[in-house]
């Protein structure tokens, strides 16, 4: 498989070029530019798999940078980076058409870590995962109609039951970072969402337990783990 292209938007020249080294270092193929206005026209031109963009950046910001992809291709991945952390700012990013945003001060590795997490719910080069049904053990699951089951029995899932169980069985047998999902779903990574997704995967826990072979694990630190 070819280096996954990145396009990385930074007005900030110490810092773009050494994001630009690290990822070139970690076999992703990345071009850096300035600004919105001149990383739009290369977008256009050049098939990309993966997008980092600068809120604040001259010319052309984040939010309308990432807008003006999104109605040039719908499906690539879109993280934001951003030194403001208000939760009004987050929600805008989100409403521009971001799939998960850093907040600056950040370390290489964090940013590395959300990219790998992106990309597992991709497929191949940027295209998102659309598989709709999925075998857990014995159990059957279509997301399409929300069902979960196993023999005779057919439990009908909540729409947030079923995005979380969508996103561990395309994680499956491999972490699901936890904020990653708060983030998917709730959008909001705060304490209570928090507290609502722990109670989302014990409802989870408790459907599939038909089938003692699988299981929803807790990964400490880091979050939760599909197993069948």
């Amino acid at each position: 498989m070819s280096e996954i292209k990145v396009l990385l938007a930074e007005d900030d020249e110490n810092l773009g070029s050494l994001l630009k080294e690290y990822l070139i270092a970690k076999k992703y193929d990345t071009d850096w530019y300035p600004n919105g206005e001149e990383a739009y026209k290369k977008f256009v031109k050049r098939s990309y798999d993966l997008c980092i963009l600068d809120i604040m950046m001259p010319i052309k910001d984040g939010y309308t940078l990432a807008k003006e992809i999104r109605m040039t291709n719908a499906e690539i991945p879109i993280i934001f980076l951003t030194a403001k952390s208000q939760k009004d700012d987050v929600l805008e990013g989100f409403k521009a058409g971001c799939d998960d945003y850093i907040t600056k001060p950040f370390s290489m590795e964090e940013l590395l870590y959300r990219i790998e997490a992106i990309l597992r719910r991709t497929s191949r080069h940027g295209k998102y995962n659309t598989q709709k049904e999925f075998t857990i053990g014995q159990y059957h699951f279509d997301t399409d109609k929300q069902l979960l089951s196993i023999n005779e029995k057919t439990m009908k899932l909540t729409t947030k039951e079923s995005e979380l169980l969508r996103l561990l069985c395309l994680n499956k047998n491999s972490v699901l970072e936890r904020n990653f999902a708060l983030k998917s779903i709730w959008i909001d990574d705060n304490y209570f969402n928090a507290r609502s997704m722990d109670v989302y995967i014990a409802k989870l826990r408790k459907y599939l337990r038909d089938d003692p072979v699988v299981q929803i694990i807790n990964i400490h630190g880091k979050g939760f783990k599909l197993l069948d």
